[in-house]
């Protein structure tokens, strides 16, 4: 065997082991996504129907300790097995904070549907973005800040609309907010299969983030066009 045949070998062996772990990292990141949705949707079950709702000093309450899970994660996102516990414990804790959302929902007359409809329509965004996102030539992981600054805007005007309570503004956020978390699906599903993140669990993270913010967004869409008619 010529050197440069050992040298080829070498390169593909790197190649392979490369491609390897870099599929390990996705099968992981994806599998830690799907039980951060069960996680957050035993939270929602038992803020609904144990809870029978939460009070809105408690969900401020629940925020704030959400945010602090997240980022106690961001911290300890390398300490096996104390990530996995803040990973869902955040998760639950963020189904709990959902709950007066889902609960004024379920109130109105299709509430169910609406709800359905709106979790129907995620799901196949998010699995129609992420395909695409897989097999387009298309760089979108340089979007970064553009999608940053468009988000706190969508949080700023969020804030802004506690006081003013108005439907059209309201509908105007969620709109842009839809907008704004799938390209954020699109952009994080390319950072995911490239190997840009450190650990399955930021992958995760993101991806489920994507995922419930665009579900609120969708839900608040449904549901404000429902009241309206």
């Amino acid at each position: 065997m010529s050197l440069y045949d050992r040298d080829y070998s070498k390169t593909q062996e790197l190649s392979s082991g490369q491609s390897s772990a870099l599929s390990t990292f996705i099968k992981q990141t994806y599998q830690l996504f799907a039980a951060s949705l069960l996680a957050a949707s035993a939270g929602a079950y038992v803020g609904i129907y144990a809870l029978g709702g939460i009070s809105q000093m408690a969900f401020w309450i629940l925020f704030i300790v959400e945010i602090g899970l997240l980022f106690g994660l961001m911290a300890k996102k390398r300490e096996a097995p104390l990530n996995l516990i803040l990973l869902f414990a955040f998760t639950f804790c963020s189904g709990l904070t959902l709950t007066p959302l889902l609960s004024s929902i379920l109130a109105l007359p299709a509430g169910a549907v609406i709800v359905a409809q709106a979790f129907t329509l995620t799901t196949v965004a998010f699995g129609a973005l992420s395909i695409f996102a897989m097999n387009t030539k298309k760089d979108f992981t340089a979007m970064g800040k553009m999608l940053f600054i468009v988000l706190i805007v969508v949080v700023c005007a969020s804030l802004l609309n506690i006081f003013f309570h108005s439907p059209i503004l309201q509908l105007v956020i969620s709109s842009v907010a839809a907008i704004l978390f799938s390209f954020y699906i699109l952009y994080d599903t390319q950072n995911i299969i490239r190997g840009n993140y450190e650990t399955p669990i930021e992958g995760a993270v993101a991806l489920y983030l994507d995922f419930v913010n665009l579900f609120i967004a969708l839900l608040q869409i449904l549901g404000l066009t429902s009241n309206r008619e």
